[in-house]
């Protein structure tokens, strides 16, 4: 059987964590800073989010080896 490929794109935006959840990371943190409060950076900044339950299997077959 073939090695499976693994979607960069994903791989680039989501991880996986040692109990399978997946790992993303905040948006709004790219440009135009200036305009957004000191608490809309703050709460940004928290390291990594839990990616909705929704969308979790579709992620997974992106990352067949855990990204």
């Amino acid at each position: 059987m073939p090695k499976l490929k693994t979607n960069k794109a994903a791989s680039k935006r989501y991880s996986l964590t040692a109990s399978g959840k997946v790992k993303r990371t905040s948006a709004n943190r790219r440009h135009l800073l200036a305009n957004k409060t000191k608490r809309q950076k703050l709460s940004s900044r928290r390291p990594t989010k839990v990616a909705d339950k929704s969308c979790e299997n579709t992620i997974k077959k992106l990352l067949p080896y855990g990204g």
